[in-house]
């Protein structure tokens, strides 16, 4: 072994950030902006941009406008559509990188293995392909949308053409002329569907469920726009913003009214006949289910593409291939060249979990097996000093994730302030761990106020769900108040946990860290205390 690689192996900083995507650049942005830099971001691909990067499937685009999927520390004024393409996403994320000055705490080509919580150094141990590292804290943001999903298929290892996933399409492949195979109707497949359509022999899309489908309104932003937005930055702000009030406004019908509902399901009917003549035809595509209980989709071309004469629908999923015939669930059976799965992504069961190791050495999936659950969706119970960005119940169904990113970034700079003030920064022996009656009395309000929601009462199996049935995906508010829930950690919700101090002069050296509790009027919940934090502190 090489000296510098035993040195990049004994490598320790003070933050470690997994993922590059929004998540973990705008986390480095806000360390770098907190004034820290003793921190590395480390991506397992060769690049940043994380799920931007990785989608790179024909007719790749946002379905949130651009303007509201951008950070509002870095505004930017010339996206050229109100809805951008993947391109343009994954170029302002490396634009980010750039303009921030993070390209020297990225560690490119370092898939994170294992991270194992030391109880007597209080700190992480990180294993990834490139060597070992160490870490006081660890703040995940590898993000729901990063290990693609593939159903277990009989006969799929037999099958001689070409398999894919969307998030992993193989752009060496000639679809041309081929019979290609397309499993899933989710956001993904409806922006394939129309872009591979005309120049494939036929496509068969394999539907399990439909989807409710609105028009998607786009168009290019004009020249003089975009100059107005460079020239008078607020301009950019107030569009912004207007577009963050009129998503905050339709919350309500989503969390405690879908009967409201109603009037946006009619306007997906109407869209629907308007490009679906034939009555047949239009019977498969229409959902059983309330709109908005499944992802909304957005696509002015997915209908239209469905009634081409070398496209066929099976209102069945795929139950068996045979060689190279798929059959469905109804008995289906057609030939293909090709298949492309557009079946998601481990949402609920996310792998990342699987390599996590806590304080009472299981793995973070074992912590969840009954359910994703964490403290204001960032800390989980018995892996102190361990974060995640869109952790449990901060998905959106109507709006911008950027906006649950941003406010969990600003939940994080005060964790690290937290910890700053107890010694963590500068010894390295503190570390906070959610209590776990905390992260029980947080879920526990999160899914009595998810009971009404069109999510869990929409009369639909979607990708919220997990195994057990609980939504632990969506959050059941408004962005603001999320924002509010997460503007400062409260330390009543927390224990501080010191490494074990050496025995002086009787010998009483203690086998597991001390936890201490806040002082009862260290911080009272909801308040932030004046002057330097913490104050005094009451062994336990």
């Amino acid at each position: 072994m090489g000296q510098h690689e035993h040195e990049h192996e004994r490598e320790h900083v003070h933050v470690a950030v997994v993922g590059s995507g929004f998540g973990g650049l705008g986390a480095a942005v806000r360390l770098r902006r907190e004034g820290m830099t003793d921190f590395v971001v480390l991506e397992r691909a060769d690049s940043v941009g994380g799920t931007w990067r990785d989608n790179s499937y024909p007719g790749c685009a946002c379905d949130v406008p651009s303007h509201l999927y951008s950070f509002s520390f870095a505004p930017n004024p010339d996206w050229p559509r109100t809805f951008s393409g993947q391109r343009h996403i994954r170029a302002y994320l490396e634009h980010v990188a750039d303009t921030f000055g993070l390209r020297p705490h990225l560690r490119l080509n370092h898939e994170v293995r294992l991270m194992r919580w030391d109880n007597d150094a209080l700190r992480w141990e990180i294993e990834t392909s490139r060597g070992t590292l160490t870490a006081d804290v660890v703040v995940s943001a590898t993000g729901p949308l990063s290990d693609p999903k593939i159903p277990e298929i009989p006969g799929l290892a037999g099958f001689p053409g070409k398999v894919f996933h969307s998030a992993r399409w193989d752009h060496g492949y000639d679809l041309r002329g081929k019979r290609v195979a397309v499993i899933g109707t989710g956001a993904s497949a409806i922006q394939i569907v129309p872009a591979i359509q005309p120049e494939v022999g036929r496509l068969t899309l394999f539907q399990r469920t439909p989807p409710w489908v609105m028009p998607r309104v786009d168009r290019a932003i004009s020249g003089a726009e975009r100059r107005l937005h460079r020239a008078l930055p607020f301009t950019g702000t107030l569009r912004r913003r207007l577009l963050w009030g009129v998503r905050e406004l339709q919350v309500q019908a989503f969390t405690k009214r879908p009967n409201e509902l109603g009037l946006v399901e009619s306007l997906a009917r109407a869209n629907m006949t308007k490009a679906i003549k034939d009555p047949a035809l239009r019977a498969k595509l229409t959902p059983s289910y309330r709109i908005g209980c499944k992802r909304i989709l957005l696509s002015s071309s997915y209908y239209p593409a469905l009634t081409r004469p070398n496209v066929d629908l099976v209102a069945s999923g795929l139950a068996e291939v045979r060689g190279s015939t798929l059959v469905a669930a109804d008995g289906t059976e057609t030939e293909a060249d090709a298949i492309v799965f557009g079946t998601g992504f481990h949402v609920t069961d996310m792998p990342i979990a699987e390599r996590v190791v806590g304080a009472d050495g299981i793995t973070l999936a074992e912590a969840w097996k009954d359910g994703m659950q964490s403290l204001r969706g960032a800390t989980a119970a018995g892996f102190p000093n361990w974060m995640t960005i869109i952790g449990p119940n901060t998905g959106l169904g109507n709006s911008s994730m950027i906006l649950m990113i941003e406010s969990q970034l600003n939940y994080m700079a005060d964790y690290l302030r937290q910890l700053d003030g107890l010694g963590g920064r500068r010894s390295g022996s503190v570390a906070l761990g959610p209590r776990p009656a905390a992260v029980r009395a947080w879920n526990h309000r999160v899914q009595e106020r998810m009971k009404r929601t069109v999510w869990n009462t929409g009369g639909c199996t979607s990708w919220y769900l997990d195994e057990q049935g609980r939504n632990t995906v969506v959050w059941p508010g408004t962005t603001g108040e999320f924002r509010r829930a997460t503007r400062e950690v409260d330390l009543a919700e927390y224990e501080v946990i010191r490494a074990a101090a050496p025995p002086v002069r009787v010998p009483r050296q203690a086998e597991k860290p001390a936890v201490e509790k806040p002082a009862a009027g260290k911080r009272a919940p909801g308040k932030r205390a004046a002057g330097p934090r913490p104050a005094k502190e009451t062994v336990r």
